[in-house]
């Protein structure tokens, strides 16, 4: 589980400061209102670094499901800032190959094929 809380943390931390960096174009380019702006932005980027800290410690496997919910709202981003569809492609892309990742490299290695005497 260390594996996965390092790579998936990284990736939701890293997350939480693009959202953040995109409040003042949401604002500015899509006149967006600060407060709301702000606010739905905000939430974003705080649960993303919440879960960070979630993420692979015992007993907290829905925060995996939690994250993925997160990449899937922060492609809807995209509605107001149209970056954030790239952006949150990218993420959820880097989140599902932490997750496959630390999986194949936690995994205990496949049993080897006995040799045959005459090889």
């Amino acid at each position: 589980m260390k594996l996965l809380r390092q790579l998936c943390g990284t990736v939701l931390v890293m997350e939480a400061v693009v959202i953040g960096l995109a409040i003042p174009p949401a604002i500015v380019l899509e006149h967006l209102s600060r407060g709301v702006a702000g606010g739905v932005g905000g939430g974003l980027a705080v649960c993303a670094l919440v879960l960070s800290g979630m993420v692979g410690r015992p007993g907290m496997g829905w925060a995996l499901w939690a994250g993925s919910a997160l990449q899937v709202l922060v492609i809807a981003a995209g509605v107001v800032v149209p970056a954030m569809y790239i952006l949150g492609v990218i993420f959820a892309a880097l989140w599902v190959t932490g997750i496959w990742l630390a999986r194949r490299l936690q995994a205990p290695p496949a049993p080897r094929a006995p040799s045959s005497p005459n090889a």
